[in-house]
């Protein structure tokens, strides 16, 4: 890993097991020829796939559905592991990967700043600091001492990105997150990502909105299937995507 990169990935490969469900018959067919236990499939969402990313990059993870681009995410991010294959990160790592993602819904939006604050590596002191900005941005200010559960997808989205963009990360992943929420709080987010990107953070953008990530990236890594089938000028990776030709 060299000293200007903040992700490599090495040979990454993820499997998933599909568990199907089959009528009595064919459970009786199967167990009949001696093939024991359930029917499953083994699904390969990432195969053998590498990349690096350097400080200050930012970087539009692009592919249609199922193409591995959320799973890809999630392993950088490290809510999964790889099954082969190495990951390493430099840095402080924040994910819009879910919305809400980290919020218990029995506790309050205050309580929750708490909780994901310190899941994304802020100390008390931190988060008591960046309290009164943190809500102040998601403009929930009424509801901070209201259950989560009682919020609406709007809701979790402001305060979950509040959140993350407050905890000073060095790697900012975002995955489709933008399409949630009104259209004057999708215009803060995209300024506050500027912004990020102006402080040198480097970030991985996952999104289906083409226009978006060709203004706001340099990069773009395209898969296919769960392989990368292109990485370089983002403007040539949304021609690609545009023409279908990555299929």
């Amino acid at each position: 890993m060299s000293d200007t990169d903040v992700i490599r990935v090495e040979h990454a490969v993820k499997k998933f097991t599909l568990k199907h469900t089959h009528s009595l018959k064919e459970w009786v067919v199967w167990n009949f020829k001696g093939r024991r236990g359930e029917l499953t499939e083994s699904f390969t969402a990432l195969n053998d796939v590498s990349f690096s990313l350097k400080q200050g990059e930012t970087v539009a993870l692009l592919g249609f559905n199922g193409s591995g681009k959320s799973t890809m995410l999630k392993l950088i991010s490290g809510v999964m592991s790889t099954d082969e294959g190495e990951i390493r990160v430099r840095g402080k790592i924040a994910g819009l990967i879910e919305v809400g993602a980290g919020f218990h819904p029995d506790l309050t939006g205050r309580e929750n700043i708490y909780l994901n604050g310190a899941i994304l590596g802020m100390s008390e002191d931190e988060i008591n600091a960046a309290f009164d900005d943190i809500v102040a941005f998601s403009e929930i200010e009424q509801f901070i001492d209201t259950e989560v559960k009682f919020y609406s997808s709007g809701m979790f989205l402001r305060l979950a990105f509040s959140v993350a963009v407050h905890t000073n990360p060095d790697i900012f992943l975002i995955d489709e997150i933008l399409a949630v929420g009104d259209e004057p709080f999708q215009k803060k987010c995209l300024k506050r990502i500027e912004e990020l990107k102006l402080e040198g953070k480097s970030l991985v953008i996952v999104s289906h909105d083409l226009d978006l990530v060709a203004s706001m990236c340099e990069r773009g890594i395209l898969l296919r299937k769960g392989e990368l089938v292109f990485d370089g000028n983002v403007h040539q990776a949304v021609a690609m995507m545009r023409d279908g030709k990555e299929q």
